[in-house]
């Protein structure tokens, strides 16, 4: 029977289980907070960036011993810094220069960026299409070059070549030895050939030096300038200017020098320093080799000897060409804008023995040098320029054939110049 004694006793069970059960169970661990993240002190550093590695820069063209020295070790490594550079200057002569581009180009591989090249040597790479358009940068040329040197490398109205580098040659004497003998310098082709007998008289041997190595450019360098002084054109070989200058380095040639048969733009400077050359025509980088590191003070300069019509010196030297598909097209720009700058002139003037491009680069050269310097000037004001043909090779070989024929063994001279007008004539058509 259900009583309030056993209602009583079940609330009091269920109470006790109750508390039981609250005991037993696991009191809730409160759950740790989620720590923050720590504060930036300073960005990590970002990774250092490797420099650029140097952009090779194929610089070809021809240069004697003595020049390449100077290239390397002072012209070249002052671009090769500012530019992050590396100019690789590789000997190219001027009569393979062509060859080696159209190999390049046919090969399609350029591997020259930009090249000096003698400035009868032009027409060639323009008529092979070898070379790039270089018009766009006329207006950059700098001021105080001669307007002639810039046209130089200008082919019916357009430009293809800059300027960069004048020359004319220096006629160069033994002031000693003029002395000893009581003769004074020659200014012209009579005056010569008196000195030459005096010399030879008083030698036993002839002491006048010319560039008769035979062809590949010295000798017909040297003769051009001869015949145009004798109111000659070259290009016809035969007329009456031509056959007066055959006639008197007839002359001349036994009281010339033996060495002239192996005298070249090289050669000259040793026989001059030897003394087996007492009068010479040379390139005025011969000053440095032979006054400046040669010691022979001895030897000065002067601009040379009028034929019986004029005077004339073959302005010579070189001009920067661009291939076309030249790797570094605008580095070679950059290049070019370099060598015809100030500060690289005057380098060029006062190391090299160079003319200078630009009339305001001569501020460094040392007192020593100057009186050659002003004979350059003085020699420039009876420049010639060769005429540009793309026959130029054919032409050497004839005019420096017919000069060994005549001057050399004592051929006929108007028969000989007539079989090589000839000849010069076949090329020209």
């Amino acid at each position: 029977m259900f009583t309030k004694r056993t209602l009583f006793v079940g609330l009091s069970l269920v109470m006790v289980i109750a508390l039981v059960l609250s005991g037993c169970a696991p009191t809730p661990t409160p759950a740790k907070p989620t720590p923050k993240p720590p504060e930036p002190t300073a960005k990590p550093p970002e990774p250092t960036a490797k420099p650029a590695e140097p952009t090779k820069l194929t610089f070809a063209t021809s240069l004697a011993e003595e020049e390449w020295a100077v290239m390397r070790d002072t012209i070249l490594p002052a671009f090769e810094a500012a530019n992050n550079v590396e100019v690789e200057a590789i000997e190219v002569g001027s009569g393979d220069m062509l060859e080696k581009l159209k190999a390049m180009s046919a090969a399609g591989k350029m591997e020259i960026d930009v090249f000096g090249q003698d400035n009868m040597q032009l027409a060639p790479l323009v008529a092979e299409g070898v070379v790039e358009d270089l018009s766009a940068y006329e207006a950059q040329v700098p001021d105080g070059v001669l307007p002639a040197l810039v046209n130089a490398g200008r082919f019916e109205g357009t430009l293809y070549f800059l300027p960069y580098r004048p020359n004319m040659q220096l006629t160069y004497y033994n002031e000693a030895k003029f002395q000893e003998y009581g003769l004074d310098v020659p200014s012209d082709w009579d005056e010569l050939l008196a000195v030459a007998k005096v010399f030879k008289e008083k030698e036993g041997i002839g002491k006048i030096g010319f560039k008769a190595v035979g062809p590949g450019g010295p000798t017909a360098c040297q003769l051009y300038e001869w015949v145009v002084s004798a109111g000659g054109d070259p290009l016809t070989l035969n007329d009456k200017g031509c056959a007066n200058a055959f006639t008197y380095l007839q002359e001349l040639w036994p009281y010339m020098s033996p060495d002239s048969k192996t005298a070249s733009w090289d050669t000259t400077n040793d026989y001059l320093l030897t003394e087996s050359f007492y009068w010479a025509q040379n390139w005025p980088f011969a000053t440095n080799v032979i006054v400046k590191d040669g010691g022979k003070e001895e030897i000065k300069a002067y601009h040379g000897v009028a034929g019986p019509v004029t005077e004339a010196h073959v302005v010579g030297g070189e001009v920067i060409g661009i291939p076309k598909g030249a790797p570094n097209r605008d580095l070679a720009i950059k290049f070019w804008q370099y060598l015809v700058s100030k500060e690289a002139q005057e380098k060029l003037v006062s190391d090299m023995g160079w003319p200078a491009v630009r009339s305001d680069a001569y501020g460094t050269v040392e007192a020593w040098r100057k009186p050659y310097d002003e004979q350059m000037g003085e020699a420039l004001k009876y420049g010639i320029f060769r005429a540009n043909i793309v026959w130029w090779d054919d032409f050497d070989k004839a005019f420096t054939d017919a000069f060994r024929e005549i001057v050399m063994e004592g051929a006929d001279v108007k028969a000989t110049l007539d079989k090589y007008h000839d000849v010069i004539e076949a090329a020209r058509e």
